[in-house]
């Protein structure tokens, strides 16, 4: 009888984990498809809420203003959800913050104007900044050491598949409201995570001990804080730079009188599922030369093609297609690899902390710089020279991996 119900309750710890596991992979996935999908209905939507045609720097004035404030509002959600979920639960804070996202989403049916529209995208950044941080701490700590780095390198794969899907709408919608449609879905993930995911039992662990009293700053664990965050911001300025204007560049690319749908949309597609792949196979690359070796070679591979993606291509031509497949799968390795890699640096009973500073404090950074990118498309003579400047990033993460221990 014992057996039996050792059994059952076993069975019933497997079958919640991988509910769990379900669930999570729902929420992350569909924060990358909110996290692109104005990106890639930037050159309709701002037009039509501005009510009037716009040249291509004042679309990118505008579009910095969308894209900065999303990215400040994911580095709030960060931070604060990070500090959240380790005081209230990881189950709670992740049910929290994916209805956050989903109800943002929502909200930007019904925008009428394009100074509302940025108080939307404020709100969902943060609730996507508390999703991908949440749910990869949960994850780590419900997981066997065994196949955690798998399983971790599945969850950031999830990211790029939302944005297949960000790609995939853009083809069937070509209204971008009813596109953003799609936060419902969201919105009830997060009632099923709070109803059916069980608590971390690490976590609830860390309330049962005495606290110790080292906070992240503390001297132990300073060395990983600053190494990780340098590490991650760099990557997180470099891809969020890119990925947010690369369909606007090839926009910039294609003959006059093109809508650049088809193109803009294919673009998106590419940028997921080379993400994809790069995730699925950072798992196995990282068993095989390390973690250092991996990212190395990662940020090395970024540099170059992304200065052959924007120094070579004066006009759109089937080759930006497998270049930016090369390069998304690039950045799909360094994601799945920094997913595995941050959180482990730290202790449970501050690890949402200490791994959401490191995943959002170079987000101030990420989200000034694409805020000036308006800017430096005047200075610099176009989208493709100014976001040339955010291969700069991967050399820093480069260097400062190199000189890691």
């Amino acid at each position: 009888m014992e057996t039996l119900e050792l059994t059952n309750v076993e069975a019933k710890s497997v079958s919640g984990k991988w509910l769990a596991f379900a669930l999570c992979v729902v929420a992350y996935t569909l924060s990358g498809t909110v996290s692109t999908l104005m990106s890639v209905y930037l050159p309709v939507a701002i037009p039509e809420l501005k009510g009037e045609a716009l040249s291509q720097a004042q679309l990118g004035d505008i579009g910095a203003y969308v894209n900065a404030v999303y990215l400040y509002g994911w580095m709030c959600g960060g931070l604060l959800f990070g500090v959240i979920s380790d005081r209230i639960g990881r189950v709670k804070s992740l049910a929290l913050v994916t209805a956050l996202y989903g109800i943002g989403t929502c909200l930007v049916t019904i925008v009428p104007d394009w100074y509302t529209l940025l108080a939307f995208r404020f709100v969902t950044g943060m609730g996507v900044g508390g999703v991908l941080l949440i749910a990869t701490v949960y994850i780590s700590e419900i997981w066997e050491a065994r196949n955690r780095a798998v399983m971790l390198g599945v969850l950031a794969v999830c990211f790029p598949v939302g944005i297949v899907t960000t790609g995939s709408l853009n083809l069937i919608f070509s209204n971008w409201r009813t596109a953003f449609g799609i936060g419902v879905i969201p919105v009830i993930a997060a009632l099923l995570i709070f109803l059916l995911a069980p608590e971390s039992d690490k976590w609830k662990h860390t309330k049962t001990v005495k606290d110790n009293g080292e906070g992240i700053f503390y001297k132990t664990n300073r060395a990983n804080l600053i190494s990780g965050s340098i590490i991650f911001g760099s990557v997180l300025i470099g891809l969020w730079g890119i990925f947010s204007w690369l369909p606007t560049w090839v926009q910039t690319l294609l003959a006059a009188g093109q809508d650049g749908q088809k193109e803009r949309g294919l673009i998106m597609i590419l940028l997921g599922v080379g993400g994809i792949t790069g995730g699925v196979f950072s798992g196995m690359l990282i068993n095989k030369f390390g973690k250092k070796i991996t990212l190395m070679a990662t940020f090395a591979t970024c540099l170059i093609m992304c200065c052959v993606l924007f120094i070579t291509n004066s006009s759109f031509s089937s080759i930006i297609y497998i270049e930016t497949a090369m390069l998304a799968f690039c950045f799909g390795i360094s994601q799945g690899a920094l997913s595995s890699y941050i959180p482990e640096l730290f202790p449970v009973n501050i690890r949402g902390t200490a791994t959401g500073f490191c995943f959002n404090v170079g987000r101030f950074f990420t989200a000034t710089a694409v805020f000036f990118i308006g800017s430096m498309v005047s200075v610099l003579g176009g989208f493709g020279n100014a976001l040339l400047v955010f291969t700069i990033p991967f050399l820093v993460a480069f260097i400062v991996t190199a000189r890691s221990k």
